[in-house]
């Protein structure tokens, strides 16, 4: 007995799975959103036990406004990768991924958002763990950048040069499929 399982069958399952992991990440910037305005203007005493048990108490009685910027660059890096599994749904949905003739205008204009998402992921978290490898100087015990959510920016510049050297790809594929298109 052979198992086959077709393209369209792993669309299927990337959909699925796209839409579990887009979810996630939108409670996840939602969480830290909530969060972050209750500890503010409602129970100071949340940043103990901030999102994810992370315990922010310190910078919260260091800083409000340095607080609320580290919270703030959390909730734009989990938003920002929000978005990106959105057009990963949003592409698998409305079929623009035609695998019979890949190099069309929706697939590189996918791709030139998914790179710019990701170096502004890159951008956001490179920042964002500067500020806290500053607030560690002044003394302020601060959570591992990586429970934060902030970790990793060098990845995310590496996969958001990757997806633009993808698109230049994409636009050259873009161009022969059209001549050979008016050949045929």
């Amino acid at each position: 007995m052979k198992l086959q399982i077709t393209s369209s069958e792993i669309l299927k399952v990337l959909h699925v799975v796209s839409w579990i992991i887009f979810i996630g990440l939108c409670i996840n910037a939602g969480g830290f959103l909530f969060n972050s305005l209750f500890a503010l203007y409602y129970n100071p005493m949340a940043a103990n036990n901030f999102w994810q048990g992370i315990d922010l108490s310190s910078l919260y009685n260091f800083d409000k406004g340095y607080f609320l910027v580290i919270t703030f660059f959390m909730f734009i890096v989990g938003t920002l990768k929000a978005i990106l599994f959105y057009l990963i749904v949003k592409l698998i949905h409305d079929k623009n991924l035609n695998l019979n003739q890949p190099f069309n205008n929706k697939m590189t204009q996918f791709i030139v958002s998914v790179a710019y998402l990701a170096l502004g992921i890159s951008f956001f978290s490179k920042w964002g763990a500067d500020n806290l490898k500053w607030l560690n100087g002044k003394g302020v015990q601060m959570p591992a950048i990586q429970d934060l959510n902030l970790g990793g920016a060098d990845v995310w510049f590496f996969m958001g040069i990757i997806f633009w050297v993808l698109k230049q790809l994409f636009k050259r594929g873009e161009t022969i499929q059209a001549e050979n298109d008016l050949t045929i």
